[in-house]
C-alpha cells in the first residue's frame, strides 16, 4: 500500500481484536445497490453499488491466501527417520494450512473490471520476518499486488439464475460492486502427492470399485506392502476432503478479515462448480474458461486446468502420469523447492535442513506412476472418482448497506467496524 494514502481503517484492522472477529462473524449479504424483490425482506437499496477499492480488495486477498514466509516443514517420521519428511510441495507458507504442506490451490477472483489470478502457491518469503515473527505489512501487500494477473475483461460470466447459481443466491452472488473470490485446488496434484505420501509410508492401493489389483506392484514389494493395499476410493475421498479443508480455511481467513475491515460478505458454496470453472457446456457461460473433457463413463464433465495459468497434474497437460510425477518431484526438489539446498529459509542451517529429506529415486517414482497411470487408464481421467480440479467454497466481499440492517434487525446486527467503514476507508 502507498504509505501516503493508507486510510485510517487500515490502522483499525491492525488494532482489531481477534475475539471480535471470531464471535462477530456473520454472513452479511445485503450490499450497497442490492435488491430483494419480494417476501418479508423485500427491500431496494437507496445507494449505488460501490466496488471495493484496490486497498480493500488487496487486504481481503492477502488474508485469504497471503504469503507468510517460509513454513516449518514436518520434522520427523518414525518409519524413515533420521531422514526428514519429504511430503511438502512448496517452501513458502500461506495464511491457511495445507495437508502435509501439499499446497495445491490458488485464488481466482472477479469484480466489475475483470477476472484475475492471485498466484501465491509457490512464492518464496515475500517479506522479511522480524525477530518477533511478524512481517512488514506494507512490504507484504506490495509484493502481493505484483502477483495479481488479469486473465479476462469484465466480470465472470455466470448468469444470476439456476442452474448456474443456486436459487437463494441469484439476487446477491457476483453482482455489480462485489468482489467474488474463487479458491481452486488442483485435486489431481493433491491425489498424486497423496500417492507419494503413502508410498513413502509403505502403503499401496487396489481398485475397490472394479475389484482389481494393480498389476506390476509386486515389483515394488520392498517399497510398499503389496499384501495389504488400501482401497483407491479411500485415497481419493481423503484427498478430496483435505483439499476442501484447504479451500474452506482460505475463505474463512478472508471472512475474518471482513469483520476487521467492516465489509459485508460471506463464504458459501451456492454456485454450480462446473459452470464456475467453464464446463457448463454453454458457450455463453464460459466461467473461468478451464478446459474439460466428457466421457460416457462419467456422469459429469471433468475440468483439468486453464492452459498457461493453472494446469492440473494430469493429461492432457502432461503426456502421461509418469511425466506428472516427474513434475511434482521437480516442484519438491528442484529450484525454489522445499528440499532444494539452495532454497533460502529461516533455519540457522537452512542448507543442511533442506538437504536431509529423502529424494524420490527412480524406483519410488516408478511405483507412484504405475498406480497413477492405472487410475488414468482405467477411469479415463486422474483422479478416477473425483474431479481433477476442485472448487468449493467461495468468498464474496462487498460494502454493507446498513440501512437494510437497521430496517429489519435490532441493534447489534453489525459491528462497529461496519458502522464506521465509510468514514474510515473512504
Amino acid at each position: 500500500m502507498d504509505r501516503e494514502n493508507i486510510p485510517p481503517g487500515f490502522k483499525d484492522v491492525l488494532d482489531f481484536k481477534f475475539v471480535d472477529a471470531l464471535f462477530g462473524r456473520r454472513a452479511r449479504r445485503f450490499f450497497l445497490g442490492a435488491s430483494i424483490p419480494d417476501g418479508y425482506f423485500k427491500y431496494k437499496s437507496k445507494h449505488d453499488p460501490l466496488p471495493l477499492t484496490e486497498q480493500e480488495q488487496l487486504l481481503v486477498l492477502s488474508a485469504a491466501a497471503g504469503n507468510t514466509g517460509w513454513h516449518n516443514l514436518i520434522m520427523r517420521g518414525e518409519r524413515y527417520a533420521p531422514d526428514l519428511s519429504n511430503y511438502a510441495c512448496t517452501a513458502g507458507g500461506r495464511t491457511f494450512p495445507s495437508a502435509a504442506g501439499f499446497h495445491t490451490s490458488e485464488l481466482f477472483f472477479t469484480d466489475d473490471t475483470g477476472v484475475y489470478f492471485f498466484e501465491t502457491r509457490d512464492a518464496p518469503e515475500l517479506s522479511r520476518r522480524s525477530k518477533g515473527g511478524t512481517f512488514d505489512t506494507e512490504e507484504l501487500f506490495k509484493a502481493h499486488r505484483a502477483r495479481i494477473r488479469k486473465i479476462a475483461e469484465g466480470r465472470l460470466k455466470i448468469p444470476p439464475e439456476t442452474p448456474y447459481v443456486e436459487a437463494h443466491n441469484t439476487w446477491v452472488v457476483n453482482q455489480p460492486g462485489t468482489t467474488l473470490i474463487i479458491p481452486v485446488a488442483d485435486l489431481a496434484q493433491h491425489v498424486l502427492a497423496g500417492l507419494c505420501y503413502y508410498t513413502q509410508n509403505g502403503v499401496c492401493f487396489f481398485d475397490d470399485l472394479h475389484g482389481e489389483k494393480i498389476e506390476g506392484l509386486e515389483e515394488f514389494s520392498k517399497l510398499v506392502d503389496i499384501e495389504n493395499p488400501l482401497p483407491l476410493s479411500f485415497l481419493e475421498l481423503w484427498s478430496f476432503s483435505e483439499a476442501t479443508a484447504e479451500l474452506s480455511i482460505a475463505c474463512y481467513a478472508g471472512m475474518l478479515m471482513l469483520q476487521a475491515m467492516g465489509l459485508g460478505g460471506w463464504m458459501f458454496n451456492g454456485m454450480d462448480p462446473f459452470s464456475v470453472l467453464g464446463a457448463s457446456g454453454k458457450p455463453d457461460v464460459p466461467g473461468l474458461g478451464f478446459r474439460y473433457d466428457t466421457d460416457e463413463r462419467w456422469a459429469l464433465p471433468n475440468p483439468t486446468g486453464l492452459p498457461g495459468v493453472f494446469e492440473g497434474y494430469t493429461p492432457p497437460h502432461y503426456t502421461n502420469m509418469r511425466q506428472a510425477v516427474d513434475a511434482l518431484t521437480e516442484r519438491k526438489f528442484g529450484p525454489d523447492g522445499p528440499f532444494n539446498p539452495e532454497t533460502p529459509g529461516y533455519y540457522k542451517d537452512t542448507r543442511t535442513v533442506r538437504s536431509r529429506a529423502r529424494r524420490h529415486n527412480d524406483e519410488f517414482k516408478a511405483c507412484v506412476a504405475l498406480q497413477a497411470q492405472y487410475i488414468y487408464d482405467r477411469f479415463g481421467k486422474f483422479p478416477g472418482t473425483v474431479p481433477s480440479i476442485l472448487v468449493m467454497p467461495y468468498l464474496q466481499a462487498q460494502h454493507l448497506d446498513l440501512d437494510f440492517y437497521d430496517h429489519f434487525y435490532e441493534k447489534g446486527a453489525y459491528l462497529e467496524t461496519h458502522s464506521r467503514h465509510m468514514e474510515r476507508w473512504h
